[in-house]
């Protein structure tokens, strides 16, 4: 491709709607431009990267005998309701697009397709003689963000791929689960990417396990942590660990005592000259259940812990058939305004102890009249510890369960692990830390979605059977966003050799000589002889300029027919290194086709 022949713009300044370095240059660079709140057009340049990602994507899952299909965007509310997802994820989460067409039918947009594909299956799959099966597609789906941000890591419409799997035994699915970890390792690797597979929370998606594979980025909004020995690695949502030890306390008699200006742990310990280990906090937090019903939790747990709203949603989900109810639609620390809904007195936030009276709630019609206690198992062993006496200003040292206090009877892991931890499979270890943005997600499904839609199968004892299902998705535009944060200098984008839009960019100089022009024209036509992906940059600028945008869209090596051309040499740039060095005319081309093929086969 010509550059002249190119819709190619780039800008000197950074875009004021860019947040992080990725974002910034595929907007200087020429690669997207923004349409609007988390909308973009994938301009020339960068639907050749998505195009190489996208094949790359295809040829490890065809290696794995998946068969690719393309499903609707626009799915039936019905499909949705009968999976228990269509308020989940329209009012609870509320990330997808719907609309009522003129029929009065209401309809989804798709921001993913377990219910369309469990409906195919449902109509299509009668016997295990047609065990396992895999289908995946790639496509664009839609996800309405309340604050889109990032460009393409968190827009509302993006391209995914993203596979389904159905089986006649779990055994079946988890060698096709593993054959995914292989193939998205396999994917990532050949994008040139540095990744880490890590224990994940499975969300609205569901499901009895599942992986995250993050590409490690200081930018990424997701925490990483993980141990030396490579063992253990999980998405901080999800990670558990040993907390460090509890130091014994010093308070040997039950007492209540004035701590005044102390509604913290940090304040309080302060003022006692204790450990926070020593001190159990109560946390109140207000569910709503996808019945209606609004429940008060009060949790309770060691003093230097904080509580992981994801996996108190996780135990408060498995309760959810207590009040009426499937999942939990919304989960918070009341405000002000929300205590007004169900509060009978004042509370004495920051002084609340685990036995705060079930006479501050005022009932009402969808409010359970009951606190629902839980304990973090950091709290379950703790003696003489301090805690809240429910007034305001007062503390209580000194305090044992089952003698001062009722222990709850729900046992429960809320904690948030934290870098300094402990492992859990070996203590010597301490949990480390990294950012990483998640690019792909397998799950083990199981027979959630089966079984609520009627998706079964004749067994070969002649029994229906639910299927089981897996689910595997990577984010390929997201995934093109991350190369470029994971990998850029002060210049600009430096592109991995599998994904960059084009692996040479051959630069004219001096369009006004003849010699520098023939010479880069012979380069550029040998270079696509051979199979490379050649750019010439014949535009009518000046040398400083082309050189600024060559660096600037990531081209991993440039060629340049300068002044060297008179002792038959070209200048080669390599974008990563930046190591320049003189080649002679004649040998250019192979020389470059091997280093793109070495790359190429180092990441196979």
């Amino acid at each position: 491709m010509r550059l002249s022949q190119m819709l190619f713009v780039t800008l000197r300044e950074d875009p004021a709607e860019a947040e992080i370095p990725s974002h910034k240059l595929l907007l200087r660079a020429g690669y997207m431009r923004r349409i609007a709140s988390g909308v973009y057009a994938y301009l020339p340049l960068l639907l050749r990267v998505l195009n190489k990602i996208s094949n790359i994507v295809r040829e490890e899952m065809n290696a794995t005998g998946a068969q690719e299909c393309l499903l609707p965007q626009m799915q039936p509310a019905e499909l949705w309701r009968e999976s228990g997802r269509w308020d989940t994820y329209t009012k609870a989460e509320g990330i997808m697009f719907s609309l009522v067409d003129r029929r009065q039918q209401e309809m989804g947009l798709g921001p993913t397709h377990e219910e369309v594909i469990t409906a195919i299956a449902r109509d299509m799959v009668r016997s295990y003689r047609q065990l396992p099966l895999h289908l995946y597609q790639i496509q664009t789906k839609f996800r309405d963000e309340i604050r889109p941000r990032f460009g393409l890591m968190r827009g509302r419409e993006f391209i995914m791929k993203d596979g389904y799997s159905f089986h006649a035994d779990e055994g079946s699915l988890r060698a096709t689960y593993q054959e995914m970890y292989t193939a998205y390792s396999n994917i990532l690797r050949r994008c040139g990417l540095e990744f880490r597979a890590v224990d994940a929370d499975s969300g609205a998606i569901g499901g009895s396990g599942s992986t995250e594979f993050m590409v490690l980025a200081e930018a990424g909004e997701d925490e990483v942590l993980y141990t030396e020995d490579g063992t253990y690695a999980a998405n901080a949502e999800k990670a558990v660990s040993l907390p460090t030890e509890a130091v014994p306390s010093t308070f040997t008699q039950f007492e209540k005592l004035d701590t005044p200006n102390t509604p913290t742990i940090d304040s309080l310990a302060k003022f006692l000259n204790c450990s926070p280990t020593q001190i159990v906090k109560n946390v109140l937090y207000q569910a709503v259940f996808d019945s209606g019903q609004t429940v008060l939790v009060l949790v309770s747990l060691r003093g230097d812990q904080d509580v992981n709203d994801v996996k108190l949603t996780n135990e408060l989900t498995k309760l959810a058939a207590d009040y009426g109810g499937t999942t939990v639609l919304t989960l918070g620390v009341p405000d002000e305004e929300a205590q007004r809904q169900w509060a009978a007195k004042p509370l004495p936030l920051g002084y609340m102890a685990p036995d705060l009276g079930d006479d501050y709630i005022k009932g009402g019609k969808d409010i359970a009249p009951q606190f629902l206690r839980l304990i973090d198992a950091t709290a379950t062993d703790l003696k003489n510890f301090v805690t809240g006496s429910n007034e305001v200003g007062y503390h209580t040292v000194g305090g044992n369960w089952g003698q001062q206090f009722t222990r709850p009877k729900q046992v429960v892991d809320v904690r948030q692990a934290a870098a300094g931890d402990r492992a859990r499979h070996d203590p010597s270890q301490t949990l480390q830390t990294a950012r990483g943005i998640e690019i792909g997600h397998i799950f083990q499904l199981g027979t959630k979605y089966s079984e609520k839609l009627g998706a079964t199968y004749t067994s070969e004892s002649g029994t229906e059977q639910p299927l089981v299902m897996g689910c595997y998705g990577v984010g390929v535009s997201r995934l093109a966003q991350a190369a470029v944060e994971q990998s850029h200098d002060k210049h600009g984008i430096v592109w991995p050799v599998a994904i960059a839009p084009y692996q040479v960019i051959v630069v004219i100089p001096n369009m006004g000589d003849d010699h520098q022009v023939e010479a880069a024209k012979a380069i550029y036509k040998a270079l696509l002889a051979v199979g490379v992906d050649a750019l010439l940059d014949d535009r009518d600028e000046r040398a400083g300029v082309k050189f600024k945008d060559a660096d600037l869209i990531g081209i991993p090596y440039r060629i340049v027919t300068g002044r060297a051309l008179g002792d038959g040499k070209v200048e080669v740039v390599e974008r990563a290194t930046g190591i320049v060095q003189e080649v002679a005319l004649t040998d250019v081309v192979a020389l470059v086709k091997g280093w793109i093929d070495e790359e190429l086969l180092t990441n196979r």
